[in-house]
């Protein structure tokens, strides 16, 4: 009876205008997508690919140490799934604004979009007539007076709506991974495939839940009028509202410092106040070593050359003009400590806020399936905030090791020349450390979407329990 039943809402629904009008929709809009996110891709991989060339280019002719960590400081290459699910790896860029306004204005749509929007929509679309409408029209008395149970009813039209509109959108994703395979630009690795078939699984339990949810609403209404008012309302609310209003609601609960204002006072303690530290404590200690050697007596006055000169012909001078030198470096590191540390609790603070902040911002979203789905798919998909912790990571291990060949670079400088600029000298960093970037596991993946896949898991449940509920009270006369 269960399988009559199943058909039965299977066929309905294949045989209505709206399942028409889905099809229509995905077929055309996920393939199009597809192909203008891949194109996207590739183009972020040329840019990439230019700028390094350019990059190269520099650190050939012009590489010096007041500016080099600027210039290679590593950014996020492209993702294979970029070809998918946009995420937070699309920055603005301001210069495409400033020549077409369009793309940052109306940015693309992707695959997390279509699902979180059009499928969620369908599947209310679907479900908000399903028990009110069938009480309509009359069906549902003559299906219940034959003594079937009423969850074998509901469940056939659970489970029939959601094939009726997950198989069409499973074929509208298989016709745009054929871009994706014979677009030789973008290669997935296995764990991209394994985290695309866990993102579909998501994609699956996310309609559930909308569906779930136009069950129950429609089984709260005896006209399915009302039905499709109130289902829209309560999309509205979860679609829309919640996940937009909860980073301000985060805010009101836990405020954070200005950025704005912490920059300022930043850069005011480690710029004007660490200079004149510096020039403070740089003179006192110069002026230490120039009483205990009188040889530096006139070293102040003294030109580059004239240091040079006497480095060469007097080793006393030389001796204490090493002296004079690492004192005076002393000094600056001294100040750079003192005022670093300041600057460090003002940035700690302003951290330990954002990140609280943030975490309760996460929290209430997830009100919302939608941001439930969202973070599901931009993690699975290394386009998300698991994938910027993971790119931080990379970058603050290669930071290290910059730092340490910085060191060395700059100690074989100061050997070879004990007067040499060091931020201002072009040298060569042919053998500077480079930045690998690799993507996060597929099993770190899968952990950091847990949490959300969890979130929905438990809304399916609640709505299709409330469905359940509200369908074995409801009044079919």
């Amino acid at each position: 009876m269960f399988r009559v039943m199943l058909d039965k809402e299977i066929r309905n629904h294949l045989l209505s205008f709206r399942f028409l009008a889905v099809f229509v929709l995905l077929v055309v809009i996920v393939p199009a997508t597809v192909m203008i996110l891949s194109t996207d891709a590739v183009r972020k991989q040329d840019d990439l690919s230019r700028r390094r060339a350019e990059i190269q280019t520099y650190l050939r002719s012009y590489a010096h140490f007041n500016r080099l960590y600027g210039v290679i400081a590593p950014v996020q290459p492209p993702i294979p799934m970029l070809a998918l699910v946009r995420g937070l790896t699309d920055d603005v860029d301001l210069d495409v604004f400033d020549n077409d306004p369009l793309p940052v204005m109306f940015p693309l749509i992707d695959l997390t979009f279509i699902v979180t929007i059009l499928l969620s929509l369908a599947a209310l679309v679907f479900a908000y007539d399903a028990v009110s409408g069938d009480k309509e029209d009359g069906t549902l008395k003559l299906t219940l007076a034959n003594t079937v149970p009423r969850s074998a009813v509901l469940a056939a039209k659970l489970l029939g709506g959601m094939i009726t509109l997950f198989v069409p959108f499973l074929l509208s994703v298989a016709a745009g991974l054929v871009v994706i395979l014979f677009n030789p630009r973008i290669g997935w690795s296995a764990s991209d495939w394994g985290a695309l078939g866990l993102l579909l699984a998501g994609a699956a339990v996310y309609l559930a839940v909308f569906y779930g949810l136009g069950l129950f609403v429609s089984a709260r209404h005896a006209s399915s009028a009302s039905s499709i008012m109130t289902s829209l309302v309560v999309w509205v609310l979860l679609v829309l509202v919640v996940p937009n209003l909860s980073p301000y609601l985060a805010e009101l609960i836990i405020p954070a410092p200005s950025r704005i204002r912490i920059g300022r006072e930043v850069d005011r303690l480690t710029d004007v106040e660490r200079d004149n530290l510096g020039r403070k404590l740089s003179a006192e200690k110069r002026s230490a070593v120039i009483a205990a050697n009188p040889v530096l007596a006139s070293v102040e006055r003294m030109s580059e050359a004239e240091v040079k000169a006497a480095i060469a012909r007097d080793a006393a001078f030389a001796a204490a003009y090493e002296t004079f030198r690492k004192e005076s470096e002393a000094a600056w590191r001294e100040a750079n400590v003192i005022q670093g540390e300041k600057a460090e609790v003002l940035r700690t603070e302003l951290r330990l806020k954002e990140a609280a902040q943030t975490r309760l911002a996460l929290d209430l979203s997830l009100v919302s399936p939608l941001a439930g789905f969202t973070y599901l798919a931009t993690d699975l998909s290394s386009t998300g905030m698991l994938n910027q912790g993971h790119f931080a990571d990379l970058r603050g291990a290669w930071g290290r090791l910059y730092a340490e060949y910085a060191q060395k670079k700059m100690a074989d400088m100061r050997r070879a020349d004990p007067t040499v600029d060091l931020w201002n000298t072009a040298i060569d960093v042919s053998d500077l450390p480079r930045f690998v970037y690799k993507e996060a596991s597929l099993a770190d993946r899968i952990k950091g979407a847990l949490k959300p896949f969890l979130v929905l898991f438990g809304y399916g449940l609640v709505f299709f329990a409330a469905a359940y509920v509200s369908f074995i009270r409801y009044d079919v006369r």
